[in-house]
């Protein structure tokens, strides 16, 4: 199985060091992460998604998701496949 959650980032700019923050504090349950994000014609867009794969038992999951919320502009979902 594998456990992955995947980030909506509203606002990068203003949330990436947050954000950042929050996925080093988790960093050794991240065994592996994606970003996306577009770029039209030179210009970053201001949104994206982050997929990470985890292995952490599920109230570390928990706990990352509820930092992850806290930060206005991030929706996190958590599948399990």
């Amino acid at each position: 199985m594998a456990n992955i959650l995947i980030l909506s980032v509203a606002k990068r700019k203003d949330t990436a060091v947050t954000v950042q923050q929050i996925l080093t504090q988790a960093g050794c349950m991240i065994k592996t992460r994606l970003g996306l994000h577009e770029n039209a014609e030179g210009q970053c867009c201001d949104a994206g998604l982050i997929i990470l794969r985890l292995e952490a038992g599920d109230k570390d999951i928990n706990d990352l998701i509820a930092k992850l919320e806290q930060v206005e502009g991030v929706k996190a979902k958590f599948v399990n496949i």
